[in-house]
């Protein structure tokens, strides 16, 4: 995602996550936050999702897990009910604070994103 405040990362998913688009695109920007000595602010656009690759699930773990203390806010928008369950299940186990939001109110998740302190 493009035309984001300062600090705010942005990523928008029409399909199926693989490996590669961890190792590609969303390591290295978390990566780069990190070294720039910024906590992780990140919004996740989900229009349209197939699933995830088995080499997709295990980036995203390591991810999460070797960055645990970096996470401060994730705005997941989307429209699809299995994940809006799932965040209001399991958005606890989530590092940092998770929020849901339609894709209706895209711009009121990237402001509650780079609102954080």
């Amino acid at each position: 995602m493009t035309g984001l405040p300062p600090g705010v990362l942005g990523f928008e998913v029409n399909g199926e996550l693989h490996a590669d688009d961890y190792r590609n695109v969303l390591v290295p920007a978390v990566e780069a936050a990190i070294r720039a000595g910024e906590r992780i602010r990140i919004v996740l656009v989900f229009e349209r999702f197939d699933g995830l690759s088995g080499g997709a699930l295990w980036q995203d773990l390591k991810m999460g897990v070797e960055h645990l203390t970096h996470w401060d806010r994730i705005a997941l928008v989307t429209d699809i009910d299995w994940m809006i369950q799932l965040t209001a299940l399991f958005g606890w186990m989530t590092p940092g604070e998770l929020e849901h939001f339609p894709l209706a109110e895209r711009e009121a998740a990237i402001a509650w994103v780079a609102a954080a302190d």
